[in-house]
């Protein structure tokens, strides 16, 4: 009950609600930018757990590099992207797009995890799941989208997966603190350097709404549900822990559509649904 209550809070509350949170702090600052206030955040969150459980954090070693430099590829340059592709589509959209990274990470962990192997179910969730995708991207079904917005959605779903993949090879047993400080610590040194260069100068938010946004995905969505990511995936593995994404599209679509607005198409349904079936064709097991 424990792992499904976490499994809830990451899909709905955490990062379920991030599509909404980062269009609306994208109307104030720049991608990378809103990217460095989260990490902010969310290393200030976890810097504060792990002194209130007086967790002795390696400063060294595999256990503190390995994570450190995966904050770039896990958390820095994937939300950037995730923050471009919003700049160009809607976020409900880029939210049922985001599910497709539980079938790049079963791709993968079949060729990188000796325990995660494919199977013929997997196989057809990888083609129902490429279905949903080519329906959501080519323009001549629905509503006209945005390619270049879409590929960076998928871009960016890559690199989770094969971050995800990297993490339980590398990193497989390792404590949840140990993993989630020096990787947000990664990803911020990283992408502040980089707003700092790309999107001079580097903005102090003035709307209440911002900080309010960026703070919400810092502690909630970044600081906490790292912890809560890596906790899962411990317990889970790579691809099962992975269908988290299952829970974005119908949180991130029915918010896109209260709150900003956003049309749903049936394009936007159809494909997400194949996406969707194909997550759970993905993790089916016979019993």
């Amino acid at each position: 009950m424990r792992q499904w209550l976490v499994f809830l809070y990451l899909g709905c509350l955490a990062w379920g609600t991030s599509f909404l949170w980062i269009k609306l702090a994208l109307r104030e600052i720049g991608p990378m930018t809103m990217v460095s206030w989260r990490l902010i955040f969310g290393l200030a969150i976890t810097w504060v757990i792990v002194k209130w459980k007086k967790f002795d954090l390696k400063w060294s070693g595999k256990e503190f590099w390995l994570p450190f430099f995966l904050g770039i590829t896990s958390v820095a340059a994937p939300i950037s992207l995730i923050g471009f592709a919003e700049t160009r589509i809607d976020s409900g959209l880029a939210g049922v797009l985001n599910a497709t990274m539980p079938l790049w990470t079963m791709l993968m962990a079949h060729f990188f995890l000796h325990d995660e192997k494919f199977t013929v179910p997997k196989f057809l969730g990888l083609l129902s799941g490429i279905a949903g995708i080519y329906i959501l991207m080519n323009p001549d079904f629905g509503a006209t989208h945005d390619v270049i917005g879409q590929a960076a959605m998928i871009t960016a779903t890559f690199l989770y997966a094969g971050s995800t993949v990297s993490q339980r090879k590398f990193l497989r047993g390792v404590h949840p603190y140990q993993m989630g400080f020096p990787l947000i610590m990664g990803g911020m040194i990283f992408i502040i350097i980089m707003a700092a260069i790309f999107e001079a100068p580097f903005k102090i938010p003035q709307l209440p709404m911002t900080w309010l946004a960026c703070a919400w995905m810092g502690i909630l969505g970044m600081g906490l549900s790292t912890v809560a990511w890596f906790y899962l995936m411990n317990r889970w593995g790579a691809t099962r822990t992975s269908i988290v994404t299952f829970v974005f599209p119908p949180t991130a679509v029915l918010l896109g559509v209260i709150f900003l607005d956003e049309p749903l198409h049936w394009d936007i349904v159809l494909g997400g649904a194949l996406i969707i079936g194909g997550i759970a064709l993905v993790n089916f097991k016979r019993t």
